[in-house]
């Protein structure tokens, strides 16, 4: 559901006219203000009646064709998608084609192998000729696959999708032995101290590689092992390509010790473990336990899994094991959960980023002094925040199954999902934390405090020995063993790591939280945020920002950064940290009053600035806000004019702002649109603007 049909549905009017700063004007409170009130009249339309704010979380292009191999080869791909879903996929993926006929790994990047491969054979199954699709998008596809070289130069997440199907041979595949699932303890690379999102990607891929699983070879398959290379398919060396990649897919090449390992598995253990009797004694049993803990995920998510990647790979695994069983009906069960149909087609969301946006939106209106005006909105924001807790930990002897606690936290999506993440627990604890400060009349009963210490004692758990937080599980894994990341496409997902977001946001809550209950646990949480503090200080790049992780880049790390610094005490005149985080922001300020980064930060790990002094009104939120915790407003309060006046002539008729650059990343290399952030952040900007910036 696109955001313009919530809106229609709703049958919203902006009652607010349009606000205008003219060159040379000064920005009144009462202009500032109406331009705040018209946004959040806007924001407010859009809450759903469960009290989150639906919107897409996707961008990835990498999302949704594995679902639909899946389908196709389970043989539901047509009781699920009928063909107004299908021609909406198929809109979607001539929507994002790129002018050489490629498709990025994500809405904005250049053409990928991977991408461009696996929307090629997506549309092939979606009915779509071998020249067919909207201005001839399959033939020229084709035409950019054959010219760099064909799908053997696909990375190795596409050579295992191509292998399943039966247009790629498993054994051009680096080997994904089930074995890893019974190694003992000690050894260096037990999935215990793998990052979990990998962990639980790898456990369906090992299942269905020690398999060898290949799908119906249907009249289709074999046209497309004639389209996709430019040698017969019978011909080809696949030992050869087992280490291939395009590159312009290869962003964390191989180091030589890991190509080492993978040709030592390839050569000498995977011969014995698929013969009598290693097949029968250890690869068995190696299966049944991969097999036990996807069955383990699946029920702690309610079959939505931890994220798409493994939800087309576990449904599919389930399907293997059973294709009528139980465990596989419930997963197609749960595949509308992913599904967003928009103005561009339809697409497959991350997992959603429901409980994440409501946090911040709600912040962002309680920021407005609007109370009075939007009580009914709050209360139902107050009641999902509050339902969306995870009330328990995973289910049975979870440490035996590589699982973390999770009573108490709160996930980026919803209770369901089951994941516990620091910083989504961390922006809840302080949405009920706020909430609590109001007339329960207008927004309901308060979280009672039991259900506070949980989430304190989440977030408590997942600092590291250096003051940093981790996102999901406790970081402390060897850092080389990110030597041995099999992907090529994405950086840092072999183990867990800190982040200044999450450390930040854990901050923030505790200090809050102190504020309420100033004895619970008072010597763990005073040291625990001292030692945050360090973390932030120590990461800090040596021009003042901080390098986000989970948005664009270094102003959305140093936004949180300073936020974090400032709870905790620190000042422009008391903290260097806080000095230099502040002048990274002004020297970075464009002509225009706004901030404008491109997501090349992310992959190349260096501030770079959108091209043709372009801003981004969430850039320049999240700049706008780190200066007002840095208290700019005390010095020279001209950067936040000028910011604050290319905000409110952005804001539309209806006031919506427009929909600009992509704001989010994961893994360095793969952006994430967040729909919801071009409402809610400009939004709390001007709010924070408003409270703290003298205006006539």
């Amino acid at each position: 559901m696109s955001l313009r049909t919530i809106l229609r549905e709703k049958n919203f009017k902006q009652a607010i006219p349009p606000v205008t700063i003219e060159d040379g004007e000064q920005i009144s409170h009462e202009k500032a203000t109406k331009a705040l009130r018209r946004a959040v009249n806007f924001f407010s339309a859009l809450q759903a009646s469960d009290g989150h704010w639906p919107a897409e979380n996707a961008g990835p292009l990498s999302f949704l064709p594995p679902l639909v191999f899946a389908l196709y080869i389970t043989g539901h791909l047509n009781t699920v998608f009928h063909a107004e879903h299908r021609k909406e996929i198929l809109r979607y993926i001539y929507y994002h084609q790129n002018e050489d006929g490629g498709w990025g790994l994500h809405i904005e990047g250049h053409s990928s192998m991977f991408c461009t491969a696996l929307s090629y054979i997506c549309m092939r199954i979606l009915g779509e000729g071998p020249d067919g699709g909207l201005d001839n998008a399959c033939a020229r596809a084709r035409k950019w696959i054959l010219d760099h070289g064909s799908v053997t130069y696909i990375p190795s997440w596409g050579k295992t999708w191509l292998s399943i199907l039966g247009i790629f041979d498993w054994s051009g595949c680096n080997p994904m032995p089930p074995e890893f699932w019974i190694l003992p303890s000690f050894f260096p690379l037990h999935p215990a101290k793998m990052w979990c999102y990998s962990r639980t990607v790898y456990m369906p891929m090992s299942y269905l590689y020690g398999k060898r699983f290949v799908g119906p070879i249907t009249p289709l398959i074999q046209q497309l092992r004639e389209e996709l290379y430019l040698q017969p398919y019978n011909e080809i060396n696949w030992r050869k390509v087992r280490h291939s990649c395009a590159l312009e897919d290869l962003y964390y090449p191989h180091p030589l010790i890991q190509d080492v390992m993978w040709d030592s598995l390839y050569i000498l253990a995977e011969p014995f473990l698929t013969r009598w009797p290693l097949n029968k004694l250890i690869r068995e049993k190696a299966l049944q336990v991969a097999m036990k803990h996807i069955h383990y995920e699946d029920e702690n998510s309610r079959y939505i899994t931890m994220g798409c990647v493994e939800k087309a790979l576990c449904m599919l695994a389930c399907w293997v094991e059973d294709p009528n069983g139980d465990y596989f009906k419930r997963h197609l069960a749960r595949i509308p959960d992913y599904i967003w149909v928009a103005e561009d087609g339809m697409t497959m969301q991350s997992f959603g980023s429901q409980e994440w946006d409501a946090g911040f939106a709600i912040q962002a209106l309680l920021a407005s002094s609007l109370v009075d005006e939007i009580g009914p909105v709050l209360k139902r924001a107050n009641d999902f925040i509050k339902k969306s807790q995870v009330k328990d930990n995973p289910s049975g002897d979870f440490k035996k199954m590589y699982r973390h606690i999770s009573k108490g936290s709160w996930t980026f999506s919803d209770q369901d999902h089951g994941w516990q993440v620091s910083d989504c627990t961390a922006e809840g604890l302080k949405c009920c934390l706020l909430m609590s400060t109001l007339p329960q009349e207008i927004v309901g009963e308060k979280l009672e405090p039991e259900r506070l210490y949980d989430a304190v004692n989440i977030v408590l758990s997942l600092q590291s020995k250096n003051g940093g937080l981790s996102a999901w599980e406790p970081a402390g894994a060897s850092r080389w063993l990110e030597m041995l990341n099999p992907t090529e496409i994405f950086e840092d997902i072999v183990i867990e790591h800190e982040y200044v977001e999450c450390t930040s946001s854990a901050i923030q809550a505790l200090i809050l939280f102190k504020k309420f209950y100033p004895e619970h646990r008072k010597e763990e949480i005073e040291k625990f945020i001292a030692n945050a503090v360090h973390y932030l200080e120590n990461v800090q790049m040596p021009d003042g920002s901080w390098y986000g992780c989970w948005g664009v880049c270094f102003t959305y790390g140093s936004w949180f950064a300073l936020g974090g610094l400032a709870a905790a005490g620190k000042t422009y005149n008391n903290c260097l940290v806080m000095c230099k985080g502040v002048e990274f922001l002004l020297k970075t300020q464009r002509e225009n009053g706004g901030w404008g980064e491109s997501y090349k930060s992310c992959p190349e790990k260096k501030y770079v600035p959108l091209e043709e002094g372009r801003s981004n009104l969430v850039h320049t939120a999240w700049a706008m806000m780190g200066l007002i915790h840095a208290r700019q407003e005390e010095r020279d309060p001209t950067p936040l004019h000028r910011a604050a006046k290319l905000i409110i002539n952005s804001q539309m008729e209806d006031g919506d702002f427009p929909q600009q650059e992509i704001t989010g990343v994961f893994s360095k290399n793969c952006m994430l649109h967040y729909a919801t952030y071009r409402n809610i952040y400009p939004l709390w900007a001007l709010a924070k603007y408003c409270e703290r910036v003298p205006l006539p």
